[in-house]
This record gives C-alpha cells, sequence and structure tokens, in this order.
C-alpha cells in the first residue's frame, strides 16, 4: 500500500477527471456510443489490444482515433454489453500526462432466437492519459485479455 500526503485540489480535480474519463468509456460501450467513445481519445492515440494477456504480440494495434471506428462498432453484434469498472489506480500524474491501470469485467450478451449466451471477459487496461484544451483523453490504452468466460443462460 501507498502512504498518501495531502494533495492539491487541483491534483485532486484531475485525478476524479481520470476516473470519470475511465467510466466514460464503458458508459459509451454499453450505450453503442462510439463517436463518444472515440472523443474520449488523443487524435493520434495508440489502441493495442491483447486477446492472450499472456502473449506479448498483440491481437490488433491502431495508431489514430478515427481508426478506433471499427474497433468500437464490433460491439453491435451483442444484444447488450456490461462493463464494470472495477478498481482503478494512477500511477504517476504529472503536468498534463499520466498513467494508470483499471480492471474491468465485460459482459456480452448474444441472443439467437431462443438461445442465451453471456461472454465475459475479464480484462486489465494500461492506460497513459494526456490532458488537452483542459480535458483529460487516452493517448494510449492497451488492454490485455485475462481470460473468457462462455456460459448459455436459461
Amino acid at each position: 500500500m501507498s502512504k498518501h500526503s495531502v494533495i492539491s485540489p487541483d491534483e485532486a480535480a484531475d485525478r476524479l477527471a481520470i476516473r470519470e474519463l475511465v467510466e466514460a468509456y464503458a458508459y459509451c460501450a454499453d450505450r453503442r456510443d462510439a463517436d463518444g467513445q472515440m472523443a474520449l481519445f488523443t487524435p493520434d492515440t495508440h489502441f493495442v489490444v491483447y486477446m492472450d494477456a499472456k502473449n506479448s504480440a498483440p491481437s490488433q494495434e491502431i495508431h489514430s482515433r478515427k481508426a478506433l471506428a471499427p474497433v468500437f462498432a464490433d460491439l453491435n453484434q451483442y444484444q447488450a454489453t456490461m462493463h464494470f469498472v472495477g478498481q482503478s489506480t494512477i500511477s504517476s500524474l504529472a503536468e498534463g500526462h499520466a498513467t494508470g491501470q483499471a480492471y474491468c469485467l465485460a459482459h456480452h450478451l448474444t441472443v439467437d432466437g431462443d438461445h442465451r449466451r453471456l461472454m465475459i471477459a475479464t480484462l486489465r487496461y494500461f492506460d497513459t492519459f494526456a490532458k488537452m484544451d483542459g480535458a483529460w483523453l487516452f493517448a494510449e490504452r492497451r488492454l490485455y485479455v485475462d481470460w473468457i468466460e462462455e456460459r448459455t443462460l436459461s
């Protein structure tokens, strides 16, 4: 555990804004708001997906905000999703830059006639944040899938 000292109101506001950014990403995903989700990233963002967290080779790598559109559109294949953000930690915070990580349980519901399937992905995000025009954005987001569970629902 880290020992905390007194922080300034500006640092407290930055930490809250970063947490709200992480939560906005999940909210936009679950509402299928791809434009809103893309707006959370810097124009030259770096987004990297590791479908197997134990493999150092990424499954997907994207180098701009605009190129994120098909990634977020892929969620439209599900009837519903619920991204539950757990703990998040800010590792470093300096003037206009920060790093951190967040954990997420991502529930994906598929419905095919009378058949309902649930896929739950356990995710970890390693993030680099940048403050641009007074707003915190993702400059880099590395998504690691630790494991996936699939089950049939009654």
